[in-house]
């Protein structure tokens, strides 16, 4: 009879959470879109967000992958893993007054993991764990927004129900396929984003879940429960430490949750809230603060955010981080009426970027925005728009007689402003301008006002359809630039040039134009872009100091030293211009300047193996024999790889005479670099002229299989076997070496030697 009566009962008790979900206001009601079972929805997400970026999969490692994956010791196995909570982003000490105290520690685990499965750096596993990212947290959030847009109800059975199935795929939708999010799926760095975003959205579904006992009980009961779990509000905190350990904005997620809780679970009217506390008013006490335990719980989030933030204080130590001028322009201005007006006008173009994103740049610093300066700028017109529709939305959310529209209104805001926070400049520099990553969290609450204001719409528009049609369009087209903007994060020379059109003003834009084209060999374009950089941005060290490398090549030698001088004139502590400065003096043959440019290098940069190097090669040029060994010597122990170090200390010590110690030298090199066939040819080289023709003639033939087209290995290993007696093969390898470079220095005489040799012994044997 207990089980019959427990069966009859369960229906009711199903229809009676339902009758409860319904009693408030559906915003699907007004909704003209699909609607869809759970599983298809997440699984129709899940597939768009990937047809998006799938594209990107197999794109290389572009703009700052090189620093943060490539350059990053931290992703090599012989650092140790505890170094990883001492580092920055980018694998610099914390400590470091370089360090842009960027902590992300769980995220630089991920490529490591990535660089130790691929068995190095292969961009193909990174890439795709991005899209998987990205897939999975779009899917996540239909549950966000099921939340979000519908309320927090749950069944009698405690399985939480979607009551805007409607609008969360609409609202997800829009999340997974907006173009503003390229940047953080196709580029590799943007993993942070993304790890963050993930653990934001559990943190935040873990908290709703400490709520699901207090409304089974409503239920079963019809009475409001009191009661909430401890457990999953402590695990939200720890879930929120984990994204701020993926990326810095991951804790605003607790000020999400404190605001959810007093908007959704308590139902608090914000403006009569703030009314009671300004007048005092005696009916705060019945409010039901203390009652429902929000105090209590917005005390568990204070406290278990300010103790994630004093740990993350006293491991990246207290001093700021250190960023320049042209990273960002507006706060280094003197006025606080510039500094305001422009970071108000770089609000308005992220809201831009949310609303249109059509114009987007891998950066956006270094006069691609000029500030503004006095309110006769047209651009304030931005600030005005910008201010003119937050004003309104605030109004609407606090005013309102419609308890729903104030609750959308208010997590719309939400969700859109304070994961902005970090990113505003507010309360610390940032090292941008814009940034389209940052934006990524921010969208969430724009999501959820687009589709708010898409059911207004559909409420009072006659052709439904119409509006429903012209919202896929938007989707589809969204889609469509997500693809093309995919495919120009593929390449940096896709990515750069893409800039250009976006950005003509930006001088970082032409100096990496520049830079990838120069890598690719095309001197004379890339001199064009340089150019154009420093005329851009006169103080630009890093393109006078490429430029400047360039012209030295093209043995431009005086502009090369005028452009160099002024990088280090600008940038006093800038080791490369030095170094490259001290080459074009030592070319120019001012050989104490060009000593005293290489040991301010040094100076600056204390472990600095190339300037060692080239100072080996001055202290050479100057017959100061034993200060060249010493300087290459310097140069293999800072960099043991460092093979023209090695290759100068053996032939400077093979002309001087000293075989021995050249001998041993090249053994050394070979057992640290084994592969390198120039060390091979000068060992061989040396060993030859040792008289161990067998080991050398191995190391020469070695150093040809690994390099068949170096005419300088065949004609030196003729050279071997025409000592050794050989002179069958010796005619054969100088007739290789002369065909590869018919004018080899001193290959042609040795063979006309050798021919007349051979001729007098056939006519002696005739």
């Amino acid at each position: 009879q207990i089980f019959n009566q427990h069966n009859a009962e369960a229906p009711n008790l199903e229809q009676a959470s339902h009758r409860m979900a319904q009693m408030e206001p559906n915003l699907d009601h007004d909704v003209s879109w699909f609607l869809l079972p759970s599983y298809w929805a997440k699984m129709v997400v899940a597939l768009i967000s990937f047809l998006c970026f799938a594209n990107s999969y197999d794109g290389d490692f572009v703009f700052d992958d090189s620093e943060a994956i490539i350059n990053n010791k931290d992703l090599r196995a012989e650092t140790p893993l505890g170094d990883l909570w001492y580092h920055d982003f980018w694998g610099s000490k914390l400590s470091s007054n370089t360090s842009h105290k960027s902590y992300r520690p769980l995220t630089v685990l991920t490529f490591r993991i990535n660089y130790l499965f691929a068995g190095g750096f292969y961009p193909v596993g990174f890439h795709v764990i991005n899209i998987i990212l990205h897939c999975t947290i779009s899917v996540l959030m239909v549950d966000v927004f099921s939340i979000l847009l519908g309320g927090l109800q749950f069944s009698n059975k405690g399985r939480r129900l979607n009551l805007a199935p409607k609008s969360s795929l609409l609202a997800a939708l829009l999340f997974a396929v907006h173009p503003v999010h390229t940047e953080c799926v196709a580029g590799i760095v943007g993993r942070a984003d993304l790890l963050c975003a993930l653990f934001f959205l559990l943190s935040f579904l873990g908290y709703c879940k400490a709520f699901r006992e207090n409304m089974v009980c409503f239920i079963l009961t019809g009475k409001e429960g009191h009661t909430f779990s401890v457990f999953w509000v402590l695990v939200s905190v720890i879930l929120g430490a984990i994204a701020m350990l993926c990326k810095e904005q991951g804790i605003t997620i607790l000020g999400l949750n404190a605001v959810f809780d007093a908007l959704v679970i308590n139902k608090i009217n914000l403006l009569d809230l703030i009314r009671k506390l300004l007048y005092k008013d005696k009916s705060l006490e019945n409010a039901g603060l203390l009652r429902k335990g929000l105090l209590f719980r917005i005390t568990l989030l204070m406290c278990g955010g300010a103790s994630i933030l004093y740990i993350r204080w006293r491991i990246m130590g207290t001093g700021p981080p250190a960023f320049t001028e042209v990273d960002n322009p507006a706060s280094f201005a003197d006025s606080l009426f510039v500094r305001a007006i422009n970071y108000n006008y770089y609000y308005s173009l992220n809201a831009w970027l949310l609303l249109c994103p059509w114009w987007l740049c891998f950066d956006w610093s270094m006069g691609c925005i000029p500030l503004i300066k006095s309110v006769s700028d047209w651009r304030i017109i931005a600030l005005a728009a910008l201010w003119f529709c937050l004003i309104g939305l605030i109004c609407q959310a606090l005013c309102s007689e419609d308890s729903h529209k104030r609750r959308i209104l208010t997590l719309g805001l939400g969700f859109l402003i304070i994961p902005f926070l970090p990113a505003s400049n507010l309360f610390f520099r940032v090292g941008f301008v814009i940034a389209e990553r940052v934006i990524y969290l921010p969208s969430i609450g724009y999501c959820i006002l687009f589709t708010y204001g898409f059911s207004l719409l559909s409420k009072q528009a006659k052709k439904k359809k119409t509006l429903a049609v012209a919202v896929l369009g938007i989707l589809l087209i969204n889609v469509m630039r997500c693809a093309l903007r995919s495919s120009q994060w593929r390449s940096e020379e896709q990515l750069f040039r893409s800039a250009l059109s976006v950005c003509p003003l930006n001088a970082k834009v032409h100096y990496n134009v520049g830079k990838n084209l120069a890598d690719k060999g095309n001197q004379s374009a890339a001199i064009k872009y340089y150019r154009e950089a420093v005329r851009l941005n006169p103080k630009y060290v890093h393109a006078m100091n490429n430029l400047g490398n360039i012209l030295k090549e093209r043995n431009e030698l005086h502009e090369a030293e005028e452009l160099l001088s002024l990088a280090v004139q600008i940038q006093p502590d800038f080791a490369a211009a030095w170094m490259n400065l001290g080459i074009v003096q030592n070319s120019l043959r001012r050989f104490e300047e060009a000593e005293q440019s290489y040991w301010t290098a040094i100076k600056h940069r204390k472990k600095y193996p190339d300037c060692y190097y080239n100072l080996g090669r001055l202290y050479a040029d100057l017959n100061r024999h034993l200060d060249a060994l010493n300087a290459w010597r310097n140069a293999t122990v800072l960099k043991p790889e460092h093979s023209l170090a090695w290759n100068n200390m053996i032939i400077l010590l093979d002309n001087t005479g000293n075989l021995a110690q050249a001998e041993a030298v090249g053994r050394e090199a070979l057992e640290l670099i084994p592969n390198d066939h120039s060390l091979m040819f000068s060992l061989a080289n040396v060993l030859g002229k040792s008289q161990k023709y067998k080991e050398s003639e191995a190391l020469f033939l070695k150093a040809i299989k690994a390099n068949p087209n170096a005419a300088s290995y065949h004609g030196n290993l003729a050279v071997l076997y025409h000592r050794w007696g050989n002179l069958d093969l010796a005619k054969k390898h100088y007739e290789v070496s002369l065909k590869l470079d018919p004018m080899a220095p001193g290959t042609k005489e040795n063979y006309n030697l050798l021919r007349r040799k051979l001729e007098q012994l056939q006519k002696k044997g005739g």
